[in-house]
């Protein structure tokens, strides 16, 4: 039996360990492209960053859920709730961004796109 806890908590910290490596490399390469986009001027780089940021949270999120099988003393098991909280209220607020910015843009592309039509028609 004990070969199986042992076991199961070597496979439970290679798992974080992975997502948590998986999350921060998401989160890097989103800045870096996050970066470039604004040097474009790209309309779309608070939306396309606050989607690469979001994904990399959730995979470190699922990180600490997978953190919670591993914990052995109460102190450890608040620390951890406080880390989800944390980053689950992040992840809320970044989704609530994405979707202001999101309805932000689509009246600005039915309008273009409306204004192609109306162009088109008049030629």
């Amino acid at each position: 039996m004990e070969f199986l806890h042992q076991l199961l908590l070597q496979i439970v910290n290679a798992a974080i360990l992975l997502l948590e490596f998986i999350g921060v490399i998401v989160i890097i390469l989103s800045g870096i492209s996050g970066f470039f986009q604004y040097i474009k001027h790209n309309p779309f780089t608070r939306l396309n960053l606050a989607k690469g940021l979001a994904m990399g949270l959730e995979f470190k999120l699922g990180s600490e859920i997978l953190r919670t099988v591993v914990v052995r003393d109460w102190n450890e098991i608040i620390t951890v709730g406080a880390i989800i909280i944390l980053r689950a209220s992040l992840s809320l607020f970044i989704h609530w961004e994405i979707k202001t910015e999101e309805q932000h843009h689509i009246p600005k592309q039915n309008h273009s796109e409306l204004e192609k039509k109306t162009s088109n028609g008049n030629e």
